[in-house]
C-alpha cells in the first residue's frame, strides 16, 4: 500500500489524515508548527481555531446542523473531538478550543498508520498526495501551488473576535440567558440603551485600524466581518445584527434592550469568553477603548484582542473535481478553506470527502458519490462547479442542496424534510461501507 502524504493538520488536514488512516493506509502528516506559525496561530497543537470557537447551529433545520450530522453518522474525528468537548451555548455547538485541539492531536499522534513530521512544506508533491494547508497558507507554499496551478488565487480577509475573561464582566449590567430561551441559559448578554448604543457606535467606526496590507471593506467575507466595517454600513446594521436585542429581556427592566453584545464561553471552564460577533481589525489599544464603553465590559481585561488575516483561495471551478482532485491529475487533491469551502464544519466536510476519494482510488473501489440531496456532496459539487462565473467561497446552505419534489410552504418544516432525506441517503451509503 502506498504511502499518501497530507500537508497540513489544521481541521481538514487532521481530517483527512484520520480517514486515510482508518482505513489501512499509511500516512504522513506534515505540519509547520511548532517550528513555524502563521500570524493567527498561538498554539503548537493540531485543528486549531483561529476565530470562534463555534461550529454554529447544531438543528436540522439548519444546513451546517445537517452537514454535522452527516459528518457524525460517517465517522468524522473532529466531529467525536467536537462533541466530546462541547460547552454549552444554546442551540449551537461550541467547543473548548484548547481542549479540542488537544484531542485531535492525542487521536492523531497515537493511530499507528500516522506518522507526523514538523516540517514546513514549501511545493506540491507527487501523489498521491492531500494539500490542506489552509486559507493561512506561508508565503513559500501558497507561490508553490500558484505555479503548480499556474492559476490566480482568490482572496479577501478574515478577522477574529477578542476573549476575556468572565470574572471581569461586571453583571451589574449584564445577565445570563439564551436567545428566546431556547435551551439553558448560556450567554452573558450585556445590554445598551440608545445613547449607550450611539456613543459606542461613534467611537466604533471613528476608531483606528492596525495596518493590513491591501485591505479593503469590500475584501471581506461577509460571514465575519469586522464589527467596525458593519457598523459603517448605517446607524442600525449592528441592532440587525450581532447586537440585536429581539428574544433578550433584561431581567432589571423587564424590557428588551435597545441592543446586546453576547458573550459566549470560550473554554470548559467558562473562565474566558468570547465576543460574539466582534471581529475586527481595530488597534489594540482602540479595542480596549471602545469596547470597554459597553457598560458590562467596562473593567473588562482582554486575554486576546482581535485579529485580521488574508486568506487565501483557489479558483476551485476551474481547478478540482468534485472530489476535491486536481482535474489533471487524481491523485493530488486539495482540502479545506483554500478551496472555497467557509467555515469549520465545511473545511472538515472537505478533508473527509477528499480523504475517502482518495482511499477509494488506492484500494480500486468505487468512489464515494454523494449526491446533491446530501451536505457533503453538496459543497463538493458547489466547489466543482465549472459553469460558476464569480466563484466565491461559501458556507454550507440549503440553496445549494437539491430541492425537494414536494412543495412545503413552510420553510422550518421544508428545512427539516430536505435534512431527513439526506440523512436517509447517508445511511445507506454508510450500510454500503464507504
Amino acid at each position: 500500500m502506498m504511502t499518501v502524504k497530507v500537508i497540513g493538520a489544521g481541521l481538514a488536514g487532521s481530517e483527512a489524515a484520520w480517514q486515510l488512516a482508518q482505513r489501512g493506509i499509511k500516512v504522513e502528516l506534515y505540519e509547520m508548527k511548532p517550528h513555524k506559525k502563521s500570524p493567527a496561530h498561538h498554539t503548537d497543537t493540531f485543528a486549531e481555531l483561529v476565530c470562534s470557537n463555534s461550529l454554529r447551529g447544531d438543528r436540522l433545520e439548519n444546513a451546517v446542523g445537517l452537514l454535522k450530522e452527516e459528518l457524525r453518522r460517517v465517522g468524522s474525528l473532529i466531529l467525536e473531538c467536537a462533541d466530546a468537548t462541547r460547552v454549552e451555548a444554546g442551540g449551537c455547538l461550541a467547543v473548548d478550543r484548547y481542549g479540542f485541539s488537544q484531542m485531535v492531536t492525542d487521536k492523531i499522534r497515537s493511530h499507528p498508520n500516522i506518522t507526523v513530521i514538523a516540517q514546513e512544506i514549501t511545493e506540491v508533491p507527487e501523489g498521491p498526495v492531500i494539500v490542506a494547508t489552509g486559507p493561512l497558507t506561508s508565503d513559500a507554499m501558497s507561490d508553490a501551488i500558484g505555479q503548480y496551478f499556474g492559476a490566480d488565487y482568490l482572496h479577501f480577509f478574515d478577522a477574529a473576535a477578542p476573549l476575556v475573561t468572565a470574572e471581569s464582566v461586571d453583571m451589574e449590567h449584564a445577565w445570563w440567558q439564551s436567545r428566546y430561551d431556547r435551551g439553558t441559559p448560556d450567554y452573558i448578554n450585556c445590554g445598551m440603551d440608545k445613547a449607550q448604543y450611539e456613543a459606542f457606535l461613534q467611537a466604533l467606526i471613528s476608531a483606528e485600524a492596525a495596518e493590513v496590507h491591501g485591505f479593503e471593506d469590500a475584501n471581506v467575507f461577509e460571514g465575519c466581518m469586522p464589527v467596525e466595517v458593519m457598523g459603517r454600513r448605517g446607524p442600525d446594521t449592528l441592532r440587525f445584527g450581532p447586537l440585536k436585542p429581539v428574544g433578550l429581556t433584561d431581567p432589571k427592566t423587564g424590557r428588551e434592550p435597545y441592543a446586546v453584545v453576547q458573550l459566549r464561553q470560550d473554554n470548559a471552564a467558562k473562565s474566558v469568553f468570547n465576543l460574539v460577533g466582534f471581529q475586527t481589525h481595530l488597534k489594540f489599544a482602540e479595542q480596549k477603548r471602545v469596547f470597554s464603553m459597553i457598560p458590562a465590559l467596562q473593567n473588562a481585561e482582554f486575554v486576546r484582542y482581535g485579529v485580521m488575516h488574508r486568506n487565501t483561495f483557489l479558483q476551485s471551478p476551474k481547478l478540482l473535481d468534485r472530489f476535491y482532485a486536481d482535474r489533471r491529475d487524481p491523485l493530488v487533491a486539495f482540502a479545506g478553506q483554500m478551496t472555497g469551502v467557509e467555515g469549520y464544519v465545511e473545511s472538515t466536510a472537505s478533508g473527509y470527502l477528499a480523504a475517502v476519494a482518495m482511499a477509494a482510488k488506492l484500494q480500486d473501489r468505487p468512489l464515494p458519490e454523494f449526491p446533491q440531496e446530501t451536505a457533503i456532496g453538496a459543497l463538493g459539487l458547489y466547489v466543482s462547479n465549472s459553469s460558476i462565473e464569480h466563484f466565491q467561497p461559501m458556507n454550507i446552505n440549503f440553496s445549494i442542496i437539491a430541492p425537494l419534489e414536494q412543495r412545503i410552504r413552510k420553510k422550518a418544516e421544508k428545512n427539516l424534510a430536505i435534512a431527513n432525506r439526506s440523512l436517509e441517503v447517508i445511511e445507506k451509503m454508510v450500510a454500503q461501507g464507504i
